[in-house]
């Protein structure tokens, strides 16, 4: 498996391109304010782009969809759409095949009612779910209580040696694990759910508190 990212623009948005060596088949995901740049890296590569896959339906996610299809004539696809190459339907635990390897969707609503992980291997493409030592933020009341259940009973439930790689580089580091994140992150080491309510309430004093940018 073959996995490059792509500085985007916006909010230090990530942008990916997920490939099977063998076949030259490629995955985009979250093709963002400079597609542009993914195109010509696949091009130049020899890969071919056959699926453009966005975590969620944020515009700062979704915005080069439009440039990206234009230039590849493929589909945007998000959750709940169906795939015209094989007629999967993007919900929870679909697959699309890449070459040898299988996109797995894991619909994890929170940030967003639509937002997906995608779980190539033992990579995990996070969106605006998990990001390195933090979370996307939600309302607190009934988008928290699915980030949660989502983070936990998914996310969590994945290998500690899964690699995270978010949609946004707002953590210490642009890319985690599983393990790492299970271990360390604030928003995953509390108790229960009114202890994560608590904090995503208490941000930004945490942050203060334990230095966190």
């Amino acid at each position: 498996m073959f996995i490059k990212q792509f500085r985007m623009g916006g909010d230090r948005n990530l942008g990916y391109l997920v490939a099977d060596p063998a076949s030259r088949q490629a995955a985009v995901i979250d093709p963002s304010y400079s597609p542009e740049q993914v195109a010509a890296f696949a091009r130049e590569q020899d890969y071919e782009i056959v699926y453009l896959l966005n975590t969620h339906g944020h515009e700062d996610h979704t915005n080069g969809n439009e440039a990206l299809a234009a230039l590849t004539g493929v589909q945007p696809l998000g959750y709940g759409d169906t795939d015209p190459r094989t007629g999967a339907q993007l919900v929870h635990g679909a697959t699309l095949p890449l070459g040898a390897l299988e996109i797995r969707v894991l619909h994890t609503p929170g940030h967003a009612p639509d937002a997906v992980c995608y779980l190539v291997g033992g990579a995990l493409f996070t969106g605006d779910t998990l990001f390195v030592g933090k979370v996307g933020g939600t309302d607190l009341g009934a988008g928290a209580q699915a980030e949660y259940r989502s983070l936990h009973e998914k996310l969590l439930a994945l290998p500690d040696d899964t690699v995270v790689y978010p949609g946004h580089d707002v953590g210490v580091a642009p890319t985690s694990t599983i393990g790492h994140e299970r271990a360390t992150n604030p928003f995953l080491l509390q108790p229960d759910f009114a202890a994560f309510v608590h904090l995503k309430r208490n941000w930004a004093a945490y942050k203060e508190e334990h230095g966190i940018a």
